[in-house]
């Protein structure tokens, strides 16, 4: 009977937890600029950190935060294959106030 109290005990205390896991990931939720992973997806994926950031993502995400305006602190990358497909993708996709991304050679 011990053994039974104890199983319901930690059962209800699972969902009471699980519930309450469930709503923060409702309210905590962060929404993520979708932006930085299509620019991330044009540079070149070498993670190298000759542009001063750590990866490929967070030159990605000072890109389109316009921390960094200059794309050719990334060396890899090609001006063709990288950098032009970034600027267009910018280009035809603003920031939600309507202001273009800030971004050059």
């Amino acid at each position: 009977m011990e053994i039974l109290w104890a199983v319901l005990i930690l059962l209800g205390l699972g969902l009471i937890l699980g519930f309450g896991l469930a709503i923060a990931a409702k309210i905590l939720h962060v929404k993520e600029d979708e932006r930085i992973g299509e620019v991330e997806k044009r540079l070149p994926g070498y993670n190298c950190g000759s542009c001063g950031y750590a990866g490929c993502r967070s030159m990605a995400e000072a890109i389109v935060g316009g921390k960094e305006e200059n794309i050719r602190k990334c060396r890899p990358g090609k001006e063709e294959t990288n950098f032009k497909p970034i600027i267009e993708y910018l280009d035809q996709h603003p920031n939600e106030d309507g202001s273009k991304v800030k971004v050059h050679l």
